[in-house]
């Protein structure tokens, strides 16, 4: 195949997924009432192979969200409840000795856990303690699960999706660091409009149960996130990235004012590579085979949020990490071409 027909054919492969992106849209839509920007991200992280934490009070449709899109996606779901008395082997699976009833012999056979499914919902993951968090470390790096001496490989595509509840603190434990950063983005998940919630209350007391369409396979996805990674990013909008990231850390000279007097802790690389790989899933999804600082700029709150970390300062003036982020990018100059 020439080069002139491998354009040809990944720039129709960009104009399928837009008009997937559609039809993913309208049949969510049969079911979510608002929360675009919340669709979008998670599917900027559907695309770019990285995994979302979804944060909200109770009873905005964080779980009916991910387990809607799970079903129009024709993909193997599980969900996880995290609780407080949640085991490790409750997530990963584990070796049973079983004995075969014609020889008498005994032998391990491992029994797979929830996390051998393509969408993971961990539901309420700051309700179990740190140990048990950690069971997800491994299979969200590295796409594998180790068990004893044997490492087992998880189905492709493979995405967890985490809901967090910000408000109650009884009975949750904090997400570590080395967990948060597995987090392509963090999504806050906020109160609909006046019009949204009446329509919400309309559509959700009736007897009528939508009927969901699957718009894609898991070999689509699997075809579509190998397209992103080839989208080209020039230049200068990496180096954008890298110095939007860079102003993030107060203590380096590259950190700016902005983070000296509001930051205790900005973000590493994997801050990075996430920008980068964010804006090429959106202008993939916006029909575009192009990376822009726009499309960097909009994925800057979703990546930086959990990796900044706010001073003492920032929280006893009431400055939360949205507004420090936001300052930050519109600080930052974009380099010239």
């Amino acid at each position: 195949m020439g080069q002139q027909d491998k354009t040809k054919e990944t720039l129709e492969a960009v104009d399928a997924l837009r008009d997937a992106r559609e039809r993913i849209l309208m049949e969510v839509r049969k079911v979510i009432i608002g929360q675009q920007d919340v669709i979008d991200d998670v599917l900027t992280c559907l695309f770019g192979r990285g995994h979302a934490l979804l944060v909200g009070v109770p009873g905005l449709a964080k779980t009916l969200l991910i387990s809607t899109l799970a079903e129009i996606l024709d993909l193997s779901f599980k969900r996880i409840q995290f609780t407080p008395d949640l085991m490790p082997s409750d997530i990963t699976g584990t070796d049973v000795i079983e004995e075969d009833p014609e020889t008498g012999k005994r032998e391990m056979v491992f029994f797979q856990g929830p996390i051998f499914a393509n969408i993971i919902l961990a539901d309420e993951i700051n309700r179990t303690p740190p140990k048990t968090q950690a069971a997800l470390l491994q299979a969200m790096q590295e796409k594998e699960v180790t068990i004893g001496n044997k490492t087992y490989k998880l189905d492709a595509p493979f995405l967890v999706l985490a809901t967090q509840n910000p408000i109650e603190q009884e009975g949750t434990y904090p997400l570590p660091e080395a967990q948060q950063d597995r987090f392509m983005f963090n999504i806050y998940v906020g109160y609909p409009s006046k019009a949204e919630e009446v329509q919400i209350g309309l559509t959700t007391t009736s007897d009528e149960t939508p009927k969901l369409e699957k718009v894609m396979t898991g070999d689509d996805i699997l075809k579509y996130q190998s397209i992103v990674r080839k989208v080209p990013v020039a230049e200068h909008v990496a180096e954008y990235a890298t110095d939007i990231v860079r102003a993030t850390r107060p203590t380096e000279d590259s950190g700016h004012n902005i983070a000296k007097k509001w930051l205790q802790w900005g973000a590493g690389p994997r801050a990075i590579q996430y920008l980068i790989i964010g804006g090429k899933a959106k202008a993939i999804l916006n029909g575009r085979y192009y990376v822009s600082t726009d499309d960097i700029r909009a994925s800057a709150v979703s990546v930086l949020r959990h990796r900044v970390v706010p001073s003492f300062a920032a929280e006893a003036e009431g400055i939360d990490t949205v507004r420090i982020i936001n300052d930050l990018v519109e600080a930052v100059p974009e380099p010239k071409e």
